[in-house]
């Protein structure tokens, strides 16, 4: 039987502290502390863009969303908790984690949850710092986003989409008065 890999309380830090760099960057459009997150090789894999892969296509994508979607970056903060770390080598460690993304409208001033959903990333020690090899978002915008484990046979079905936005009673009126 072979000796499962401890990750020491230090480790388990650094490691936090990488995700916390990772977030300051990412939400303050700092292109060279991004990078700095990341080992040479590393991919990124995100809702919108894919899978890209090395830091140039790390930057270029993150750019398109900064510069693309300014209203949904300017404001916002990325938050990640309840970390699960398994150690694969001594060096690499899969960290699973829920994050929440919250914003601040900066037009209407008022401050709402933009998104929800999972992070599996797989981390890499280097020179005694941690950098995430891979880097995978799971966004929760489907019920199958959501990767329950437990029983969906007592779960309520899900509500059927309408297509229309008024309600039934009122589709004949609307349709006659014109609007």
């Amino acid at each position: 039987m072979t000796t499962p890999i401890r990750l020491s309380a230090e480790d388990r830090l650094d490691i936090i502290e990488l995700f916390a760099r990772y977030a300051w960057a990412i939400d303050m459009g700092d292109a060279k502390e991004v990078v700095e997150c990341f080992t040479e090789d590393a991919y990124f894999d995100h809702l919108w863009q894919g899978r890209v892969q090395g830091h140039e296509a790390i930057v270029k994508n993150l750019e398109a969303l900064w510069y693309g979607r300014g209203a949904w970056w300017y404001g916002r903060q990325h938050l990640f908790n309840h970390f699960r770390f398994t150690p694969v080598t001594p060096t690499q460690v899969r960290v699973k984690s829920f994050n929440q993304i919250i914003q601040f409208n900066v037009e209407y001033k008022n401050y709402f949850v933009f998104g929800m959903g999972t992070r599996e990333d797989l981390v890499e020690c280097h020179d005694g710092r941690w950098y995430f090899k891979n880097l995978y978002v799971n966004a929760w915008l489907d019920r199958a986003d959501v990767p329950w484990k437990g029983s969906m046979h007592h779960m309520a079905p899900p509500r059927p989409q309408r297509t229309d936005p008024t309600p039934p009673e009122f589709q004949g009126e609307r349709k006659e008065s014109g609007g």
